[in-house]
């Protein structure tokens, strides 16, 4: 007498909506050592965090606003010693890594966007996306105090690609002569969604245009080449 085995219905929806948020929880080998680190030292500081990774504290701090925004870490205010404001101490909130809530959210958020798209048409849709990502850019760049050092284009686009690269674009900088620089992408946090959508590549040339704003860069115009719209990569270039 043979026992038959039951096999769970493969849903191919969950699968890629699974695959995509573990990628953008944990897909970056920084954000999997912050986790891991304080999994075994709760209470750690972002400089603390900082040492152990080997990154500057502001690309740590941007993991930690990632993994805080998907719901496994959290933070306590601890006074410190004399003046000035409580230090961040950050933990878990649990051991392990339950992907149900995210992939639900995601996949909610995911399906909430296309609609979004298809009923605003190209022209509205792109636009939306260049401001969505001007202001992210913006604001994201304001964890890294204006220098002198990232105000020429080189070393803004440098800063720039560490801050995409923590929020998942894999990123890295080429200078293509003394005036131009540009940022390419390896990956895309967008996923397949920015091949069945490409006017999202407007949020990437938005984000790179905000953020060189807020450096006080010598220029603020990008240009962009994307894969979803059949260039051979994704490069922002100022």
């Amino acid at each position: 007498m043979s026992v038959g085995t039951q096999e769970t219905a493969f849903d191919p929806a969950s699968f890629s909506a699974t695959v995509s948020s573990l990628t953008l929880s944990f897909g970056d080998s920084t954000r999997r050592k912050v986790f891991l680190f304080l999994r075994e030292n709760p209470g750690a500081t972002a400089n603390e965090l900082s040492d152990h990774c080997g990154v500057h504290a502001n690309v740590v701090r941007h993991h930690l606003e990632r993994l805080t925004t998907a719901g496994y870490v959290t933070y306590d205010n601890v006074k410190r010693p004399g003046v000035g404001r409580p230090a961040k101490a950050y933990r878990l909130l649990s051991d392990n890594v339950n992907m149900d809530g995210a992939v639900r959210r995601d996949s909610l958020l995911v399906a909430l966007l296309e609609k979004a798209l298809e009923r605003l048409g190209p022209d509205d849709a792109e636009s939306m996306a260049l401001e969505v990502g001007q202001e992210y850019g913006r604001m994201i760049s304001e964890s890294m105090s204006p220098q002198e050092s990232t105000r020429t284009m080189r070393n803004a686009m440098g800063s720039i690609a560490e801050l995409l690269t923590a929020h998942g674009f894999a990123a890295h900088s080429e200078t293509l002569d003394h005036e131009s620089s540009s940022v390419v992408a390896e990956s895309c946090p967008f996923g397949n969604l920015a091949e069945q959508h490409p006017v999202l590549c407007a949020v990437d040339r938005g984000l790179i245009a905000g953020m060189l704003e807020g450096l006080g860069a010598e220029r603020t115009t990008v240009t962009l080449t994307s894969k979803a719209r059949g260039d051979e990569a994704c490069r922002a270039t100022a």
